[in-house]
Parts: C-alpha cells; sequence; structure tokens
C-alpha cells in the first residue's frame, strides 16, 4: 500500500499517483526525509518519491510528470556530491527495482541497469579477469546511473577509460516517454521518426560547432582534461548520428536530459601485479618536475598530498615509518604505482622506473616494493586522508569535498595558489590531494554553512577559486559533476557560445524544464549557495556521518525500510522540522529504523569515519525496556538452561502441529501482539536441536576422546568447545548431523582432544541479549561465561599451552570475542589472555593439515555463502578454505551480503529476509539457470542457514557438516 501524507496535494501530483503502483508512491514525512539526503552539502525535501517496478511504469512516470510540468529528479546510490541526486519535486528511485546485471562477450562488456553498485558490477566481472574502466572512490556504494550520469573516472582510468570513453550503448528514456536503445539498427531512425525536432536540432546543433574552428578547438582543450563541467559537448565532435550523439550527451548529463535506463560498457583488464612506492620531495615544485619520467616510465597511479596532507597522513597508525619521522614542512608526496596483467611487463617497468627514482631529489628513502603489506600500508596514506579530515571535523560543520583540473603545465603553480587561497580564508586544515597524472586536484574544507560569517568566506573563497582555475584555463569540476555547486559558473568557463550550445540541448531534450532543474545549468550567480545543508547534533554517536552513503549497500534493511545513513537523516529531520512533521517522523521510526534494523554493524566497516549504526538502534532498543523489562532479561540469563530447554520443547510442539494451521495462528496473534515479541512462524520452521552437554555423549565438560580413544579432562583438552545454543534450539537441515557434532567428528579424525565449557547448556555468548537491547542480561551472562571459561581450564598445568576458545557459529564466536565490553576489570583481563576462534578458523589452522580428504568424497559443486560475522571476524578466507577443502567447485556469489535473519529478527520481521536476500537470490538462481543446482549449499551460522534456506529453497547446512561427509 502507498505511505501517504496530506502535504498540499495538488492535481499534478495525482496524476502522477494515478499512473503508479500504489506500493510505488510516497508522501509519508519519514520517507521524504530519509531520501532527502545525499553526500552533497546540498538538502531538498521532495514533495513525492516514486519507486517504480519496472521500466514501464517508470516511463509513465516520467512522461506524466512532463505532462503535469512537475520537476523530477532521479536517486540511485545518492554518493554524489555536487547536488545533483536532490530535488524538491518528485525523486524517482533508480536503484531499488533496477539492479540487474548481465555479463557479454566473457566479460568484456557488461549490460548494467542504474540501480547496480559498481562494486557488485567489478566482483562479477572478477572471474574473467575484467573491471570497468572508471575506479571512483565511492565504488563500493555508487551505481553505474550515477558512474553515468557524472561521467565518472578515478585514480587510474585518466580520460581514456571514463564513462564516455567505454559506452558501447544505452537505453535512455525522453521526459516525453520516448525509449531509444541504440543498440537497435534502427535507433537513429526511430528517433527521428518519434521526436523529429529533436533529432533535426542535435544535427544542426553538430554542423554549427564542427564549422566553427574556435568552438571546436575550445571543445577539444576543455575535454582533454577530465571535466564534467557542463554538458559534454564533445560528443558533437565524436558521434554523427543524433541518436548516438544524444547517447554521450547523456554520459555526464547527471538526469538533466533524460533517464538511463541500462547501459552497455566495454570493460579493461584487472591488473593483477603491483609495485609502488611513496616518494618525498621538498616541494610542489620537485614533484610536478618528477611527473613526466615517472608517467614516461610507466607509472599508472600518480597521486599527489600536499603539506597538510601529509601532516593528516602521520596521524594514521598505518602509515609507513619513513612518513611518520618525516618534518614536514612545505614536503609534496607523490604515491607511485606500477600495475599491469604479466609479471613480464611489471619487471620491464620496473626497471624503468627504479632509476628515475634514484634520480629524484628525495627527502626521505623510497623503495619499489611488491609486498602486499607494505603497498596496503602505503596506500593508507592516500586512501585514509577523507576519513582522518572527516572524522576529526567539528561538530556541527559540513565536509565539503571539492575538485578541480587544469593543464598540467599549471599544475605547480595551482597547488601552490591554491594553499595560499586556502590559508587566506581561514582554511588552514584543509588538504589537498589528487591524481596528478591528469592534474586533478581534490581538497577538503569543513565550514559551519549555518553560520553567516563562515558562509560568507565561504561565498567569497568559490569566487577565487573560480578565477584561479579559470585563470590557468582549468575545469572547475574534473570528476564530481557540475550539480548545484557549479552550475552558474559554466558559462564563465565555456563561454557564451558554448553554454548556448548546451541550453539548446538542454531546450530540445527538455523544452518544459522539469529533469533537474538547478543542476548543471543555471543562470541565478548564487544558486550554490541555495537549499544548503545545516547539519544538526543529535547524538555523538552519529554527529560525525557525512552522508556518503558508503553504508547502504551492505545494510540487510535497504530494501525494507531504511538504510544507516537514512536513520541517521531521520533523527536530523526530527531534530529540525516543524512539530507536525517531527511526530510523523517519530512514530514511523519504530519501525522504519529501530525496529527493523539487524544490527550486524556491517555499516560500521563500510563507514569511513566508523559510525555504527547498529550500536545506535540496540540503544534505542534498550531505551524501550523499563526496570522490569530488564529484570526480565537479566532472570532469562541467569536461567538459561530451563529457558533452552523451553522453547526446545515449544519447537518440538509445533514440529508437531500442521504447518499452515502453525502459520496461521502466529499470523493472527501478531495482529494483536507487538511483533517484536511474537515471530512469524511458516513452513521452514526446523525442528528443534538436541541439549549441548549430550554432544560427548558423557557428562556436561568431560573430554572428548583423542583418536586413540584415551579419556582426557578438561584441563588436557587441545580445544575448549563452546557449541552455539543456536544449534541446539533449532535442528540441523535436512536431516544432517549439525555444525556441533560435525565438528566434533572432524578434531576425533584429526586426534584432537575436546572439552565442553562446564554448564555449556546454560551458557550464551549474549548476542540476543545485546540485540534486543537488554543491557543488564548481556552482562550478566558475559559473567557467567567468563567465570566457565576460567573453571575449565582450572586445573590445567600451567606449562600446558593456552587453549583456545572454540565456538561453530560465527555470530556467537563474534559475540564471545566482544565478551570484554561487557566485564568488570578483572574478568576482562583474564579473558584477553584466552584466543577466541571460529570453528571454520579453527579447522583450517588445526583439523584440515591432519586430515585425509579423498578426491572422491568431495561434493562436485558447493555454494558459500559469508555471513556479516565472518566479514567482522575477518575470516572469509578461512570458510572459502574450509568450502575448498570439501568440494571441487566453490562459489560465493559476488552479491552475497547480510541475510537480515539477524537471530530471530528473520522471524519477527520475515519482509528484512525478504528484502536483504533478494539480489543474491535472484544471483543463485540465474547460476542455477546456466548451470544446474549445486551439489550442496553452506554457511556458518545456524540462523544465517535458515534464513537463506527461506531465501532460495535450498537447505542450507553448516559447512563443517559438508567437510565431515567428505572425509568419511
Amino acid at each position: 500500500m502507498s505511505r501517504t501524507a496530506d502535504l498540499g496535494r495538488t492535481a499534478e501530483l495525482d496524476a502522477l499517483q494515478a499512473v503508479v503502483a500504489p506500493g510505488a508512491w510516497s508522501t509519508a514525512p519519514a520517507d521524504l526525509a530519509r531520501m532527502s539526503h545525499d553526500a552533497s552539502h546540498y538538502l531538498l525535501t521532495p514533495r513525492a518519491v516514486v519507486t517504480p517496478g519496472s521500466l514501464p511504469e517508470l516511463v509513465a512516470a516520467l512522461a506524466a510528470a512532463h505532462r503535469a510540468g512537475l520537476p523530477v529528479a532521479f536517486r540511485a546510490g545518492g554518493t554524489s556530491l555536487s547536488g545533483q541526486a536532490g530535488t524538491d519535486g518528485v525523486l524517482i528511485d533508480t536503484r531499488r527495482h533496477f539492479q540487474r546485471v548481465e555479463i557479454l562477450d566473457d566479460g568484456a562488456r557488461v549490460r548494467c541497469q542504474p540501480g547496480a553498485v559498481l562494486r557488485r558490477v567489478n566482483a562479477m566481472l572478477a572471474r574473467y579477469g575484467r573491471c570497468l574502466g572508471p575506479d571512483p572512490a565511492s565504488e563500493i556504494a555508487c551505481t553505474i546511473g550515477g558512474v553515468v550520469a557524472n561521467n565518472s573516472s578515478g585514480m587510474t582510468s585518466s580520460v581514456t577509460a571514463t564513462a564516455y570513453r567505454t559506452l558501447d550503448s544505452m537505453v535512455y528514456v525522453l521526459p516525453s516517454g520516448t525509449v531509444i536503445d541504440t543498440a537497435a539498427p534502427d535507433a537513429d531512425a526511430k528517433l527521428a521518426r518519434l521526436e523529429p525536432e529533436l533529432h533535426r536540432g542535435l544535427a544542426r546543433l553538430r554542423d554549427q560547432v564542427r564549422a566553427d574552428a574556435t568552438l571546436r578547438s575550445r571543445i577539444e582543450h576543455q575535454f582533454s582534461m577530465k571535466n564534467t563541467m557542463g554538458y559534454g559537448l564533445n560528443s558533437l565532435l565524436d558521434h554523427d548520428a543524433p541518436a548516438d550523439i544524444l547517447a554521450h550527451l547523456m554520459v555526464g548529463s547527471e538526469g538533466t536530459l533524460g533517464y538511463i535506463a541500462s547501459v552497455v560498457l566495454r570493460t579493461v583488464p584487472v591488473p593483477t601485479a603491483h609495485a609502488t612506492s611513496l616518494l618525498m620531495l621538498d616541494d610542489i615544485g620537485a614533484a610536478t618536475e618528477a611527473l613526466p619520467g615517472l608517467l614516461a616510465a610507466g607509472a599508472r597511479a600518480v597521486e599527489l598530498m600536499d603539506a597538510q596532507a601529509l601532516r593528516v597522513a602521520q596521524g594514521l597508525p598505518a602509515a609507513p615509518t619513513t612518513l611518520q619521522q618525516l618534518q614536514v614542512t612545505h614536503h609534496t608526496g607523490l604515491l607511485v604505482e606500477l600495475q599491469t596483467t604479466e609479471e613480464d611487463e611489471l619487471a620491464e617497468q620496473t626497471e624503468a622506473l627504479r632509476p628515475v627514482i634514484d634520480d629524484l631529489p628525495l627527502s626521505a628513502p623510497a623503495h619499489l616494493t611488491r609486498d602486499a603489506a607494505a603497498r596496503a600500508s602505503l596506500w593508507v596514506v592516500r586512501k585514509g586522508l577523507y576519513a582522518a579530515v572527516a572524522g576529526a571535523r567539528p561538530t556541527g560543520t559540513t565536509n565539503l569535498l571539492e575538485d578541480i583540473a587544469v593543464p598540467p603545465e599549471a599544475l605547480t603553480g595551482t597547488v601552490r595558489d591554491l594553499g595560499h587561497l586556502l590559508h587566506t580564508h581561514g582554511y588552514d586544515d584543509a588538504v589537498v590531494f589528487g591524481h596528478a597524472r591528469d592534474a586533478n586536484l581534490h581538497f577538503m574544507i569543513t565550514p559551519h554553512l549555518d553560520d553567516p560569517g563562515e558562509l560568507a568566506t565561504y561565498e567569497a573563497f568559490t569566487e577565487d577559486l573560480v578565477d584561479l582555475v579559470l585563470g590557468a584555463d582549468g575545469t572547475l569540476k574534473a570528476e564530481h559533476g557540475t550539480g548545484r555547486i557549479m552550475s552558474a559558473y559554466v558559462r564563465r568557463q565555456f563561454g557564451d557560445e558554448l553554454y548556448e550550445v548546451m541550453s539548446a540541448v538542454k531546450d530540445l531534450c527538455d523544452l518544459r524544464g522539469i529533469l533537474a532543474p538547478g543542476v548543471l545549468l543555471d543562470d541565478d550567480p548564487r544558486a550554490h549557495l541555495r537549499n544548503l545543508k545545516v547539519v544538526p547534533q543529535v547524538s555523538p554517536a552519529v554527529d560525525r556521518c557525512v552522508d556518503c552513503g558508503f553504508c547502504e549497500p551492505a545494510c540487510p534493511s535497504r530494501n525494507t525500510s531504511t538504510t544507516p545513513r537514512q536513520r541517521i537523516a531521520l533523527m536530523r529531520a526530527a531534530a529540525t522540522t516543524d512539530p507536525g512533521t517531527r511526530a510523523a517522523i517519530e512514530e514511523a521510526f519504530d519501525y522504519d529504523a529501530v525496529d527493523t534494523c539487524a544490527a550486524d554493524s556491517l555499516c560500521a566497516l563500510a563507514c569511513p569515519v566508523g559510525i555504527d549504526t547498529g550500536a545506535v538502534m540496540k540503544g534505542f532498543r534498550a531505551e524501550r525496556h523499563g526496570r522490569l523489562t530488564q529484570r526480565a532479561g537479566s532472570v532469562a540469563a541467569a536461567g538459561w538452561g530451563p529457558v533452552g530447554a523451553g522453547l526446545r520443547a515449544g519447537l518440538t510442539v509445533a514440529d508437531a502441529v500442521p504447518l499452515a494451521a502453525l502459520s496461521s495462528v502466529t499470523s493472527a496473534l501478531r495482529r494483536f501482539v507487538d511483533a517484536e515479541w511474537l515471530p512469524q512462524v511458516g513452513a521452514d520452521l526446523p525442528g528443534p536441536g538436541a541439549r549441548r552437554s549430550a554432544l560427548l555423549g558423557a557428562v556436561d565438560g568431560a573430554a572428548h576422546p583423542a583418536s586413540s580413544g584415551s579419556p582426557g579432562s578438561g584441563g588436557a583438552a587441545d580445544v575448549l568447545f563452546f557449541p552455539s545454543c543456536t544449534g541446539a534450539m533449532f535442528g540441523p537441515a535436512g536431516g544432517g548431523e549439525g555444525a556441533a557434532q560435525a565438528f566434533l567428528e572432524l578434531c576425533e579424525r584429526a586426534g584432537l582432544r575436546v572439552a565442553l565449557v562446564p554448564g555449556i547448556d546454560g551458557l550464551c555468548c549474549g548476542t540476543p541479549w545485546s540485540s534486543k537491547g537488554f543491557t543488564d542480561g548481556q552482562n550478566l551472562m558475559a559473567r557467567r561465561v567468563a567465570d566457565a571459561m576460567q573453571e575449565a581450564v582450572a586445573d590445567r598445568p600451567k606449562s600446558a599451552p593456552p587453549v583456545p576458545l572454540v565456538c561453530d557459529a560465527a555470530s556467537c564466536t563474534q559475540g564471545l570475542a566482544g565478551l570484554a565490553a561487557h566485564l568488570d576489570p578483572v574478568r576482562a583481563t583474564l579473558l584477553a589472555e584466552w584466543e577466541v576462534l571460529d570453528a571454520v578458523t579453527f579447522v583450517r589452522r588445526s583439523v584440515l593439515p591432519a586430515l585425509e580428504v579423498d578426491e572422491a568424497g568431495k561434493v562436485d559443486s558447493l555454494l558459500v555463502h559469508p555471513t556479516c560475522s565472518t566479514e567482522h571476524l575477518g575470516i572469509e578466507d578461512d570458510l572459502v578454505a574450509v568450502a575448498q577443502a570439501a568440494a571441487r567447485q566453490v562459489v560465493v556469489p559476488p552479491s552475497w551480503g547480510c541475510c537480515g535473519f539477524a537471530g530471530d529478527r528473520g522471524m519477527l520481521h520475515p519482509e528484512l529476509t525478504a528484502g536483504a536476500t533478494e539480489v543474491e537470490a535472484a544471483e543463485i538462481a540465474d547460476l542455477e539457470n546456466s548451470g544446474g543446482r549445486f551439489g550442496a549449499y553452506a554457511s556458518c551460522n545456524r540462523t544465517c542457514e535458515m534464513g537463506m534456506t527461506r531465501a532460495t529453497g535450498r537447505d542450507y547446512e553448516h559447512v563443517l557438516e559438508v567437510l565431515a561427509r567428505a572425509v568419511r
């Protein structure tokens, strides 16, 4: 159903709403607020949000907006920095239902819809040794729609591997509803037939520009640099047919000419051989003088960092020693990297580059290294700058990351003058860095845009910056798009005649001016100062958020309710809006933000400033609980043994009830009982597991006999085992043995003695209490587990090697690894002496070397689903290694992500798991359609296995179960 509110409805809005499905339309204040934030420093709140489910529905919506004269903007990843993804009209979400990717010609080309995330596309291409040419720093979250609409480039794409240069064909939609596929043989004829004025107009502009040597020369100069200012008028020189010209004008048009429905892009080889060096030179002059020799020797990446950037980088923990020890004055750093696909070619380039480096007047020793760890340390210097500056900025300030480009010969003076300019305007903490091979500079400033004095300073700085860059015959935008921030300066950069050509292009495509008004072209000289985003203080835990959106692709609730960025946006909107809107946002917040957060904290791994929105949402859950509720959580922790037995008994009863009846009963009850406390039970509910204390077939805590059969005590064990209570609660899939039993079987075959943690039936890692916000119960359980661990080794000889604690469920391993945060200092100190390992890590390290796996016992193919906890623990390689020991072929879907089951949250909110697994399940279906079903499906966490079973209809089991079968 649609989410609507009476926000000044009009006949125009009604006409647009009438052509889309009810669920595709929203005017709810919470939806408008969450979708208003993008990575830029602009904030416009749309009047409505449309989420089309298909291209025909989107075309109908666009045509209706065109007829009604309603402003429209397209929004996918929302990672653009210049304000091009926002509107106060109708916002059309082009991410949610437009994420399909099709590999063509063995990876030589790829067809993408606009909502496909760049990192996912490259992950799918990786098996072919290919990737896309554009490599923006936002690749973790930016989408193909934005990559093309902003003509993205990056560190290594230069001007040859941009979206413009690698475009093969495009399907675009004009405001009238006309759809053109340039791959079709009759594409140009179709455009001429359906849009005759547009076709004739483009041909006329083409001929006009080509006939004027001055205009042609100006265009050629402008686009000899990285340049995303205005429209790509080089299209008029590079292509002949109006349909092709328009496709290339669409590249970099920022949604102002039409909708890019899909593209086919040519790919480039993935470099597999690298060598890297960090060069410190006395000043910018020495650095720029070094560039020609470095590039001639084959350097593919040359990243420049000014003195202030180097000072910031010195504070990064992983910065190399040579940088940390340097007394930075006016120094400039150059991060240089060779990248090839052939070892012989790298060797040749290395031999060519070394003497070039040796001849430079370096301020510190430099070495060309191929070592992966050393190279990573060097890249931290460059890639850590954004997080360091953005994370340390004063509360309430805006992080502005801007970019320019100049002709190479002007680079030295531009860097010096830009530094002076920043100092003159009081931006002494600003850092300057960039892609030196392209004379493309970035800089960051952090003003208070809600302070009139600082806003005036920013306005004056912008004018001086424009004078500086245009005085060097450069471009005010190299990579980030014109957007709103530079739309008022396009005329100054290109001149009146070319500006009129751009205006004519806009009028031909969008005569009514409905597409992203104010973006890319604007005659208001102060347009860049309108609709600025104010950053209110709402919580120290989230105030550092820069709205970059890097958290969104990994968020399990991205297709169901909100993302981490949107949760924070709602918090900020509630703090600044009127009382009525605030009440509506707060009412929606419980479900949209708190209840449907999986709290897996993958957002914290993706966030450049380290915000853990999952922890914040758990904090909101804790605030809901009064003293009695918290007390109930503690009682459950204290009596977890009986509670677990009761839950197993309930599952036993449920197992005997017809599933249809059980599902109907729980569905009916959930209408009257808070869904946070009553799960939705369906046909995929497994039967009960078994008591953990019975695993060894002996008394609780006894040692598992070694392969020789000799018994041992807990103090003599090789490993202390903490089987997860999820395995005790939910039985294994498809009549299997379960992870715990498989682990014990593998250890026995390897001759390892295993002991259970004493009192295991009453213990838990604490994650259920943490997830639900029961802080008192979590702390109590942490103390009980810590004490039981110490009891287990109380009789262990001091001379004996330490025994690791191993758990058979990745999320529980993660919970156990974090117990110290919930303990008193004495227990925390004792716990720090323990090594906590997941079972897949322990098996890879200590079991596999002692096993002989017969090739005949392996399963033919194994599909593996990593989990959010394998990411947090850094053990995905261990998971894959164990899988490879059990199968001849192992496949990890490139689109895998958190399944959203999150303990019991997938049962409380089934829609969360459905949304979280949607893309991965579709990819698995595609893999099966092309290659048949896999021999087995595995993960390393029982509830995640349940989630993936629900999503795909395939029985997922623990990877150790697959391995145990292989070695029998």
